[in-house]
Protein backbone atom coordinates (compact mmCIF):
# COMPACT_ATOMS: atom_id res chain seq x y z
CA UNK A 1 0.00 0.00 0.00
CA UNK A 2 1.82 3.66 -0.68
CA UNK A 3 2.16 5.67 2.20
CA UNK A 4 1.42 8.99 0.82
CA UNK A 5 1.75 10.42 3.83
CA UNK A 6 5.14 9.18 4.21
CA UNK A 7 5.93 10.57 0.65
CA UNK A 8 4.48 13.89 0.99
CA UNK A 9 7.09 14.27 4.31
CA UNK A 10 10.24 13.60 2.62
CA UNK A 11 9.21 15.87 -0.25
CA UNK A 12 8.29 18.93 1.76
CA UNK A 13 11.30 18.33 4.24
CA UNK A 14 13.62 18.03 0.91
CA UNK A 15 12.22 21.31 -0.33
CA UNK A 16 12.82 23.18 2.89
CA UNK A 17 16.50 21.77 2.77
CA UNK A 18 16.35 23.21 -0.50
CA UNK A 19 14.91 26.62 -0.08
CA UNK A 20 16.27 27.28 3.18
CA UNK A 21 14.73 28.79 6.78
CA UNK A 22 13.86 31.97 5.10
CA UNK A 23 11.52 30.98 2.27
CA UNK A 24 8.14 32.48 2.11
CA UNK A 25 4.93 30.04 2.49
CA UNK A 26 1.49 30.14 1.42
CA UNK A 27 0.94 31.12 4.99
CA UNK A 28 0.87 34.79 5.51
CA UNK A 29 3.63 36.15 7.28
CA UNK A 30 5.24 32.48 7.73
CA UNK A 31 8.72 31.49 6.14
CA UNK A 32 9.76 27.47 6.29
CA UNK A 33 11.11 28.08 9.11
CA UNK A 34 7.63 28.83 11.36
CA UNK A 35 6.15 26.21 9.55
CA UNK A 36 8.75 23.47 10.44
CA UNK A 37 8.22 24.51 13.89
CA UNK A 38 4.26 24.32 13.73
CA UNK A 39 4.67 21.07 12.32
CA UNK A 40 7.35 19.74 15.18
CA UNK A 41 4.62 21.29 17.96
CA UNK A 42 2.08 19.11 16.27
CA UNK A 43 3.59 15.68 16.61
CA UNK A 44 5.95 16.39 19.65
CA UNK A 45 5.22 18.66 22.16
CA UNK A 46 1.03 17.71 22.90
CA UNK A 47 1.22 20.42 25.94
CA UNK A 48 1.35 22.75 23.37
CA UNK A 49 -0.40 21.35 20.29
CA UNK A 50 -4.22 21.68 21.68
CA UNK A 51 -3.29 25.85 21.18
CA UNK A 52 -3.25 25.11 17.15
CA UNK A 53 -7.00 25.22 17.11
CA UNK A 54 -8.16 26.19 21.17
CA UNK A 55 -7.77 30.19 21.19
CA UNK A 56 -7.02 30.07 25.09
CA UNK A 57 -4.06 27.72 24.40
CA UNK A 58 -2.31 29.89 21.21
CA UNK A 59 -0.04 32.33 23.04
CA UNK A 60 1.56 29.07 25.01
CA UNK A 61 1.64 26.77 21.93
CA UNK A 62 3.13 30.34 19.93
CA UNK A 63 5.62 30.60 22.04
CA UNK A 64 6.81 27.43 22.63
CA UNK A 65 7.26 27.66 18.39
CA UNK A 66 9.20 29.89 18.82
CA UNK A 67 11.66 28.41 21.09
CA UNK A 68 11.70 25.34 18.56
CA UNK A 69 11.88 27.59 15.67
CA UNK A 70 15.19 29.01 17.41
CA UNK A 71 16.94 25.48 16.62
CA UNK A 72 19.53 25.04 13.79
CA UNK A 73 17.68 24.90 10.44
CA UNK A 74 19.06 20.92 9.25
CA UNK A 75 17.92 19.81 13.04
CA UNK A 76 14.59 21.20 12.78
CA UNK A 77 13.57 19.86 9.23
CA UNK A 78 15.22 16.75 10.09
CA UNK A 79 12.74 17.04 13.39
CA UNK A 80 10.06 16.88 10.82
CA UNK A 81 11.25 14.46 8.66
CA UNK A 82 11.59 11.84 11.66
CA UNK A 83 8.09 12.04 13.50
CA UNK A 84 7.93 10.38 17.01
CA UNK A 85 6.27 7.20 16.87
CA UNK A 86 4.82 7.76 20.45
CA UNK A 87 2.79 10.47 18.54
CA UNK A 88 -0.76 10.56 18.67
CA UNK A 89 -0.54 12.09 15.15
CA UNK A 90 2.24 10.37 13.81
CA UNK A 91 2.51 6.92 15.17
CA UNK A 92 2.47 4.27 12.09
CA UNK A 93 -1.55 3.57 13.06
CA UNK A 94 -2.56 6.83 12.37
CA UNK A 95 -0.18 7.95 9.85
CA UNK A 96 -1.51 8.02 7.16
CA UNK A 97 -5.34 8.82 8.50
CA UNK A 98 -3.67 12.28 10.18
CA UNK A 99 -1.15 13.01 8.29
CA UNK A 100 -1.88 12.39 4.32
CA UNK A 101 -4.28 15.53 3.94
CA UNK A 102 -1.58 18.28 6.44
CA UNK A 103 1.48 17.34 4.41
CA UNK A 104 -0.13 17.52 1.31
CA UNK A 105 -1.33 20.76 2.18
CA UNK A 106 2.22 22.22 3.89
CA UNK A 107 3.94 20.85 1.05
CA UNK A 108 1.80 22.79 -1.73
CA UNK A 109 2.27 25.83 0.95
CA UNK A 110 6.16 26.08 0.22
CA UNK A 111 5.66 24.77 -3.33
CA UNK A 112 2.86 27.48 -3.59
CA UNK A 113 4.52 30.08 -2.46
CA UNK A 114 7.30 30.03 -5.03
CA UNK A 115 7.34 32.00 -8.52
CA UNK A 116 6.65 29.69 -11.52
CA UNK A 117 4.73 26.82 -10.06
CA UNK A 118 2.24 24.80 -11.58
CA UNK A 119 0.10 22.09 -9.76
CA UNK A 120 1.19 18.34 -9.76
CA UNK A 121 -0.25 15.30 -11.57
CA UNK A 122 -0.75 13.52 -8.54
CA UNK A 123 -1.00 10.07 -8.39
CA UNK A 124 -4.75 8.25 -8.58
CA UNK A 125 -4.17 6.56 -5.29
CA UNK A 126 -3.54 10.09 -3.55
CA UNK A 127 -6.30 11.80 -5.22
CA UNK A 128 -8.29 9.16 -4.00
CA UNK A 129 -6.82 8.95 -0.78
CA UNK A 130 -7.34 12.63 -0.19
CA UNK A 131 -11.50 12.74 -1.44
CA UNK A 132 -12.56 11.63 2.07
CA UNK A 133 -10.79 13.98 4.05
CA UNK A 134 -11.69 16.82 1.77
CA UNK A 135 -15.29 15.60 1.86
CA UNK A 136 -15.07 16.23 5.39
CA UNK A 137 -13.47 19.35 5.39
CA UNK A 138 -16.03 20.94 2.92
CA UNK A 139 -18.81 19.79 5.35
CA UNK A 140 -17.35 21.51 8.63
CA UNK A 141 -15.97 24.70 6.24
CA UNK A 142 -18.43 25.46 4.50
CA UNK A 143 -21.84 24.45 6.64
CA UNK A 144 -23.16 28.05 7.42
CA UNK A 145 -22.19 29.26 3.58
CA UNK A 146 -25.23 31.13 2.55
CA UNK A 147 -25.88 29.18 -0.12
CA UNK A 148 -26.68 25.52 -2.04
CA UNK A 149 -23.56 24.59 -2.53
CA UNK A 150 -22.35 21.71 -4.38
CA UNK A 151 -18.47 20.59 -4.26
CA UNK A 152 -17.78 18.30 -6.78
CA UNK A 153 -14.19 16.48 -7.63
CA UNK A 154 -15.12 14.87 -10.61
CA UNK A 155 -14.18 10.86 -11.02
CA UNK A 156 -14.32 11.06 -6.95
CA UNK A 157 -17.64 12.53 -5.62
CA UNK A 158 -19.72 15.45 -4.53
CA UNK A 159 -21.32 16.68 -1.74
CA UNK A 160 -24.25 19.46 -1.19
CA UNK A 161 -23.59 21.71 1.81
CA UNK A 162 -24.64 25.22 3.20
CA UNK A 163 -27.72 26.57 4.60
CA UNK A 164 -29.39 26.65 1.25
CA UNK A 165 -30.73 29.34 -0.69
CA UNK A 166 -29.13 29.99 -4.90
CA UNK A 167 -27.02 27.25 -6.28
CA UNK A 168 -23.05 27.56 -6.19
CA UNK A 169 -21.14 24.86 -7.60
CA UNK A 170 -16.97 24.54 -6.63
CA UNK A 171 -15.11 22.22 -8.68
CA UNK A 172 -11.75 20.89 -8.78
CA UNK A 173 -9.32 17.67 -8.10
CA UNK A 174 -9.47 16.60 -4.36
CA UNK A 175 -5.97 18.12 -3.95
CA UNK A 176 -7.02 21.86 -5.46
CA UNK A 177 -10.48 21.52 -3.07
CA UNK A 178 -8.19 20.44 -0.24
CA UNK A 179 -6.37 24.26 -0.83
CA UNK A 180 -9.50 25.57 -1.26
CA UNK A 181 -10.80 24.31 1.53
CA UNK A 182 -8.29 24.85 3.95
CA UNK A 183 -8.51 28.55 3.24
CA UNK A 184 -5.68 28.78 0.28
CA UNK A 185 -8.27 30.05 -2.34
CA UNK A 186 -6.05 32.45 -3.89
CA UNK A 187 -3.46 29.40 -5.30
CA UNK A 188 -6.51 26.94 -5.43
CA UNK A 189 -7.19 26.01 -8.58
CA UNK A 190 -10.59 25.40 -8.98
CA UNK A 191 -14.20 26.78 -10.74
CA UNK A 192 -16.84 28.21 -8.84
CA UNK A 193 -20.32 28.90 -10.94
CA UNK A 194 -23.34 30.90 -9.25
CA UNK A 195 -24.05 34.59 -8.66
CA UNK A 196 -21.34 36.52 -8.73
CA UNK A 197 -21.70 38.10 -5.30
CA UNK A 198 -21.91 34.45 -3.97
CA UNK A 199 -18.99 33.48 -5.64
CA UNK A 200 -16.99 36.32 -4.83
CA UNK A 201 -17.80 35.15 -1.03
CA UNK A 202 -17.06 31.67 -1.06
CA UNK A 203 -13.49 33.07 -3.42
CA UNK A 204 -12.76 35.05 -0.01
CA UNK A 205 -13.98 33.43 2.53
CA UNK A 206 -11.97 32.98 5.91
CA UNK A 207 -12.28 28.50 5.69
CA UNK A 208 -9.99 26.02 7.34
CA UNK A 209 -10.84 24.36 10.75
Amino acid sequence: MPRYARSEREALADLMLELGPDAPTVNEGWTTRDLAAHLVVRERRLDAAGGIVLPPLRGYAERVRRRIAARPWAELVGLVRRPPVWSPVSNPLVDELANTLEFFIHHEDVRRAGAGWQPRDLPAGLRGRLWKPVSLLARTALRRFPADLLVQAPGHGELSVGRGGDRVRLVGSPGELALFLSGRQRVARVQVDGPAPLADRLRHARLGL
